[in-house]
Order: structure tokens, then sequence, then C-alpha cells
């Protein structure tokens, strides 16, 4: 005897999924380039709420679908966003609860939900600086058999900065009687 795998989609679930989800449809007013029927074939509905059941199940990512099985992870990720922006797993959930509620009974009177977010205030004297925060480079200890970091300009300046025409630099004579701007003055070299 074999075990269920968390993740198999019986036949009692795809009889209780199988209406929730979303026909195809081709809009009749909208001109197609293909007849009806035409291009690759949508996937499987059941086996791509497989694949969808596998990635929330298993919790591994998209890409590491199992091809073989499931088809492409891509196609399987495009159907699960569709769905999800149908309502579908929204209605999934609010199903299963009616169906739990109906064996066990749900207690709707009184719920609780309980959880903290916040930062813990001593947090920091207990575990030290939080190591992806480097620093300054200044600050840092130099690593052995490297030279000083020491760097030329302080900071970057970004942003145009001033022109050499304006500060009464020579231009040379590459930049003789051309301007960028119109009418800025240029300097002429001397014959």
């Amino acid at each position: 005897m074999s075990a269920i795998r968390s993740w198999t989609v019986s036949d009692e679930l795809w009889a209780e999924v199988e209406p929730v989800i979303p026909k195809p449809k081709r809009e009749k007013n909208r001109q197609y380039r293909r007849k009806p029927g035409g291009g690759r074939k949508p996937l499987d509905p059941r086996r791509v709420f497989e694949g969808i059941v596998y990635v929330l199940r298993t919790g591994c990512q998209w890409k590491a679908l199992p091809e073989e099985r499931f088809g492409s992870a891509s196609s399987i990720h495009k159907y699960f966003r569709l769905w999800a922006a149908a309502g579908v797993f929204a209605r999934l959930w609010r199903k299963g609860l009616a169906e739990y509620d109906d064996l066990e009974g749900i207690a709707w009177r009184w719920q609780s939900l309980d959880g903290g977010m916040v930062k813990a205030p001593l947090a920091q004297e207990a575990v030290g600086p939080n190591p992806t925060d480097r620093g300054e480079k200044r600050k840092q200890a130099q690593p052995a058999r490297r030279r000083a970091w020491n760097p030329s300009v302080d900071s970057r300046q970004r942003g145009p900065g001033p022109r050499r025409e304006a500060s009464g630099a020579d231009t040379g004579p590459a930049r003789a009687g051309t301007s960028a701007d119109a009418g800025a003055p240029v300097r002429k070299p001397l014959p």
C-alpha cells in the first residue's frame, strides 16, 4: 500500500474544485488571427491545479516544479496568477470553511488571532550589530596585504559640474571656436 502524498489531488477533491475553475472564453467581438482551436492547446486544469498544490505544499520555487509531471513551470505560474485574480482560491477557502463548519462546527462568535511584529527592544545588546550593516568604508579595518583605501574625491559628484569655459580655464585647440551652448563665451587660442 503506497502512501498518498500531500500534494496529490484526489478525485473527490477535484470534484469540488473543478466547478470553481474558470473556463477559457473567446470574446465574440474581437478579431482573432487563428481559428478556434488553433495554436497551442491549454494545459489540463487538473494537472495545473496539482502543480499549484505541489508548490504550496512543498514550498519549492515555481521553477523547481518537475516538468515531466506538471509541464512548464511558467505556464503553471501563469494559471496561478490568473486564477488568483479571478478569485478561485478565495472561493475554495470559503467552500472549505463551510464544509468544515458542517462537519466539525466553527465557533463563529468567538475567534482570536494573535501575533507580534515589533522590534525587540533589547535585541541589539544581546546579539550585537547587524552583520549586513558594513558601516562606512573609512572606519573598517584594512584587510591584510591590501593597500589602504584612499579616495581622491571625498564624495562622488553627481549631475553636471561647472563648465570649463566659465571657470576661465584654457579650452585648448580642440575646443577653439566651438561652443556647446549658444552664446557662451569661448576663448580662442593665441597665434
